[in-house]
C-alpha cells in the first residue's frame, strides 16, 4: 500500500485569520487531538509579527506546551532572521519560508519582489541548515492570483527551483486562491517537475471553486505524494477577496483511503476534532465528510 503523507496545516495556516482571539488552551487541545488521530506533520505557529498575524503571538508557548521529541514534526512559519531567533530560542526542528510565484501577490504580501524575498530568505537558510534546522519552502499563487490573474508555469518553476536549490527539502506549491483546474495542474507539475523532484512536490490547495479535490487527485497522478491540508478546512487568504480556507482534512482522507493509498489518520477521529475546532469557532466544518457525518459523540 502506497504510502502519503498529510501536512496538517489548521493549527498555524487555518487559524491565522480569525478575527477573534483563539485561546491557547483551544490551540493545544486542537493540535493534540489531531497527533491522536496520528497526523505526523502539524504546522504548530508562525514567527512573524504580532502586528501582522496576531492570531500566531503565542507561537512560542505553543511549542513550549508541545512534546518536541514525541516523533511528531511541529514546523512553524519563519519570514526572516528575527523570526528564526525566536523559532530557534523556542527548540523548533523544522522551519518554512514562503515565497510567491506572482510579483503583485509577493508585494502586497511581504512588501518585496520576489526576487527581494528569495534574498531575504538565504540568512535564514544558511543559519537554519547550519544548525540541523530542515526547511520547507512554499510557492503562493502557482495557478492564479487576485492581482495578476493566470501565472505562467514557468514562473512557477523558477521559484520552486530557487528554493530548493538553498536547501529547501521539500517545496509546497499553493493554489493560494484556489482557481486551479486539473488542466492547470497537470501543466503546473510539468514545468515544476523538471527543476525539482517530483518526490520533493507537496500540493497545497484551496476549495473556493470545489476543484480542490479534483486537483489532488490530478496531482497523485503525476506522482505527488505529499499534500497539506486543514481540518475543517480552515482558513482562508486575506488578500484574496472571497477565497474560501484549504481543502479539508477530512475530504483529503476520505479521498486517499477510497484510492487505497495508507495515510496513518483515524478519519473518524480526525472528524471528531473538525467538529471541536468548528463548535469552538461557533460555526460548522467546511468539509463535505464532517457534515455528512454529523455532531460529533
Amino acid at each position: 500500500m502506497t504510502n502519503v503523507k498529510i501536512v496538517e496545516v489548521g493549527p498555524r495556516d487555518g487559524l491565522q485569520n480569525e478575527k477573534h482571539t483563539v485561546a491557547l488552551a483551544t490551540k493545544l487541545e486542537l493540535i493534540e487531538r489531531l497527533a491522536a488521530a496520528g497526523l505526523r506533520t502539524i504546522e504548530a505557529g508562525a514567527f512573524v509579527s504580532p502586528k501582522w498575524v496576531p492570531q500566531m503571538a503565542d507561537s512560542a508557548q505553543v511549542l513550549a506546551a508541545l512534546d518536541l521529541n514525541a516523533g511528531i514534526d511541529y514546523p512553524v512559519l519563519v519570514p526572516n532572521d528575527k523570526g528564526l531567533d525566536a523559532a530557534l530560542a523556542a527548540g523548533v526542528r523544522e522551519i518554512a519560508v514562503f515565497g510567491a510565484a506572482s510579483e503583485a501577490f509577493s508585494q502586497k504580501n511581504i512588501n518585496a519582489s520576489i526576487a527581494e524575498s528569495l534574498q531575504r530568505f538565504e540568512s535564514v537558510m544558511k543559519r537554519a541548515l547550519a544548525a540541523g534546522i530542515k526547511v520547507r519552502g512554499y510557492v503562493s499563487c502557482v495557478l492564479g492570483c487576485p492581482y495578476e490573474g493566470d501565472i505562467a508555469p514557468y514562473k512557477v518553476a523558477e521559484v520552486a527551483r530557487a528554493l530548493y536549490g538553498m536547501g529547501c527539502y521539500e517545496i509546497s506549491l499553493g493554489d493560494t486562491i484556489g482557481v486551479g483546474t486539473p488542466n492547470k495542474v497537470t501543466a503546473m507539475l510539468d514545468a515544476v517537475s523538471e527543476v525539482v523532484p517530483v518526490a520533493r512536490l507537496a500540493g497545497h490547495f484551496h476549495d473556493t471553486y470545489g476543484m480542490a479535490i479534483a486537483n489532488i487527485h490530478t496531482a497523485l497522478q503525476a506522482g505527488v505524494r505529499t499534500f497539506d491540508s486543514s481540518v475543517a478546512g480552515l482558513g482562508g487568504c486575506p488578500y484574496a477577496k472571497g477565497a474560501s480556507g484549504n481543502v479539508a482534512t477530512e475530504d483529503v482522507v476520505y479521498l486517499l483511503h477510497g484510492l487505497g493509498y495508507h495515510t496513518g489518520v483515524d478519519l473518524e477521529q480526525l472528524a471528531d476534532t473538525a467538529w471541536f475546532i468548528a463548535e469552538a469557532l461557533v460555526r460548522e466544518p467546511g468539509s463535505k465528510y464532517a457534515k455528512a457525518r454529523g455532531l460529533r459523540s
